[in-house]
């Protein structure tokens, strides 16, 4: 694989951003008593100088090449092995070899830097016109750890630059994000809002059957189209590090809040009966509007997915510790597999036949009794399901 020269004085930026790279090429000259020591990049093309320690007045620089042919280098990035030389004049392997002779030096350590994933990154090497004693385990052990060490660095610097990339475009994603809310909070619900109003004052007009069930048919796509945009609102704040906002009232009085929510379900679900039985001994210390879109949400559920010819329950009852309110609906057991996910966000299956599982709306109502330190659980059986929803009021 072809590697483009600014993509080897990057590698050369690099290594020369390690802080350790000075003193390890330092230590290396110091050690061994050799006169040059070099970090070099080398792929199957070039070989070129990283970082240099050079005592001897050998004349590379960071960035200066050699020819890679005339390099042990290149044979070391052919078969990833260490080469060792004391004295070149009596080395059998490396006595006549066209690289100690163009060079003029007797002794030569070079060890391979290897990253993580498997790559040949280059060399850790040293030089010196003079013979010098490096064959010993304390000499190559060093080479081999200060080896691991700038591979370490190297890969360290590698995630740094991934963590980058990654943090911009999770930008980018977040912008997208708050663009989207934006759409959904005026492009959206505004023109759904027209629409239900819409609804709403034709049927107060003297319409024909048809026309009526057009405009009750309008009302409840409006409203539940409402009620999903307010929902993914949450949503998306949550996924934003907002999570649901409060704005508390010591002295709410939920009684006319609660019954607003009633009157308007009522009016998308004409047919169904809403049996409402409520107990204030106190006012609640709460979010009235955010326990309405609590409520709206397991009602409209209950309305949805209860038997159609049955009542739905609303028990709501406050004392000096707690605030409680129940929904119930008769009708068939939730399945258990949807009831591990119920209060999950996007959750879906079967709950009957022909008809969706539940979605955003429980989920944004278990964050609604979160942030109220509260609790929204349910209990179903073969005849009934009851949504029990806690908060305590101190």
């Amino acid at each position: 694989m072809s590697i483009n020269q600014a993509n080897l004085l990057q590698d050369v930026k690099a290594i020369n951003s390690i802080p350790a790279i000075a003193n390890i090429l330092e230590v290396v000259c110091r050690t061994t008593k050799m006169g040059f020591a070099a970090v070099a990049r080398v792929t199957e093309e070039k070989w070129m100088a990283c970082a240099v320690n050079d005592l001897i007045e050998f004349g590379l620089k960071p960035g200066g090449e050699l020819k890679l042919e005339t390099t042990i280098c290149h044979e070391i990035h052919q078969h990833h092995k260490a080469v060792v030389i004391d004295h070149v004049a009596k080395d059998e392997a490396y006595a006549d070899h066209h690289t100690p002779l163009m060079y003029g030096f007797q002794s030569y350590i070079s060890m391979p830097i290897i990253l993580k994933n498997g790559e040949f990154f280059g060399t850790l090497c040293a030089i010196d016109p003079n013979p010098a004693k490096l064959n010993t385990i304390e000499i190559v052990g060093m080479f081999n750890l200060f080896a691991e060490l700038i591979a370490f660095h190297l890969d360290a610097l590698k995630q740094i630059e991934i963590s980058e990339i990654n943090l911009k475009e999770e930008r980018k994603t977040a912008e997208l994000r708050e663009q989207f809310i934006a759409i959904l909070g005026h492009d959206l619900r505004n023109p759904v809002a027209a629409a239900l109003n819409a609804a709403q004052v034709l049927l107060r007009m003297p319409l024909d059957e048809r026309a009526k069930r057009l405009a009750h048919l309008v009302q409840e796509s409006s409203y539940r189209m409402k009620s999903l945009i307010e929902n993914i609102l949450d949503f998306a704040r949550g996924r934003l590090g907002e999570g649901i906002i409060l704005d508390y009232n010591s002295n709410e009085p939920l009684a006319p809040i609660l019954s607003q929510v009633v009157d308007e379900l009522k009016m998308v679900w004409p047919e169904r009966e809403i049996k409402v039985e409520f107990d204030f001994i106190r006012p609640v210390n709460c979010d009235g509007t955010r326990v309405a879109q609590l409520f709206s949400n397991i009602l409209g559920n209950a309305l949805s997915h209860g038997l159609k010819n049955s009542p739905v329950a609303v028990l709501a009852s406050s004392n000096n510790s707690q605030f409680m309110l129940t929904v119930t609906n008769l009708g068939e057991k939730i399945p258990e597999q949807a009831m591990e996910k119920l209060f999950h966000p996007f959750s879906r299956g079967e709950v009957k036949a022909g008809q969706q599982g539940l979605g955003l709306g429980l989920y944004i109502a278990s964050e609604i009794a979160k942030a109220h330190q509260g609790t929204l659980t349910v209990h179903s059986t073969d005849e009934k399901t009851v949504f029990t929803f806690i908060i305590p009021n101190s």
